[in-house]
């Protein structure tokens, strides 16, 4: 199984060692987390980070762009991972069986992005956009739909459905099972299943896009 991608900062680095657009970005997302977007403010985030607002405004413009930027952060460090798959001499179902597992694998093991993206990650800025669509997850979503594509070509997936249709029941699929395991974690849902458990069900949600050989 591949090692997870952290998604936190460097190894070995340590707060007095981060500049303080880092160390913004390491607050936010640690209140964030902990507090809710909503209610985390702009001067609790600077005096956490040991830093002011104007610093803040200067590297993020706002708290909406500071959330797109821990996405974005996160987002490219997952992608590195991603790329690795995607390289990989491999039939096509076995990259995208690679593929999950490292998505759920590096959400598991970094409670604060998890939450963040499980909780937060579809708000939309003010200009209609999905703060969640950062460069680093569109890497991801092309690596994916290149691999459904792979699929589809290879006549491995229905020919009945769209590639994008599959990619989209997939990350729902997926975002819903991480979901609801973290509510049942923080406000006891109905959830109780384990990392085991998780991925035999999403296994099972892609064996019903596929072709038998």
């Amino acid at each position: 199984m591949k090692k997870a991608q952290s998604l936190t900062s460097q190894p070995g680095e340590t707060a007095a060692e981060l500049s303080s657009h880092d160390r913004i970005l390491q607050a936010g997302r640690a209140l964030f987390s902990e507090d809710g977007y909503e209610n985390t403010t702009t001067s609790a985030i600077a005096r956490r980070a040991g830093t002011s607002e104007s610093q803040l405004i200067k590297h993020f413009n706002s708290k909406e762009g500071l959330l797109e930027g821990i996405f974005d952060q996160a987002w490219q460090r997952m992608a590195q991972g991603v790329q690795s798959v995607q390289q990989k001499e491999a039939p096509p179902l076995d990259r995208l069986r690679a593929l999950t597992e490292l998505m759920i694998a590096a959400l598991e093991s970094d409670k604060q992005m998890r939450t963040l993206m499980l909780l937060e990650g579809r708000r939309i800025r003010k200009h209609g956009h999905m703060v969640m669509m950062t460069r680093g997850f569109q890497q991801v979503l092309e690596v994916l739909d290149g691999i459904l594509r792979e699929l589809q070509y290879s006549g491995r997936l229905r020919p009945d459905l769209h590639p994008e249709a599959v990619r989209s029941a997939l990350i729902g699929a997926f975002e819903g099972l991480l979901r609801d395991q973290l509510l049942a974690q923080r406000a006891d849902f109905p959830a109780h299943y384990d990392g085991t458990e998780l991925r035999a069900a999403f296994r099972a949600v892609l064996e019903c896009f596929l072709v038998r050989p």
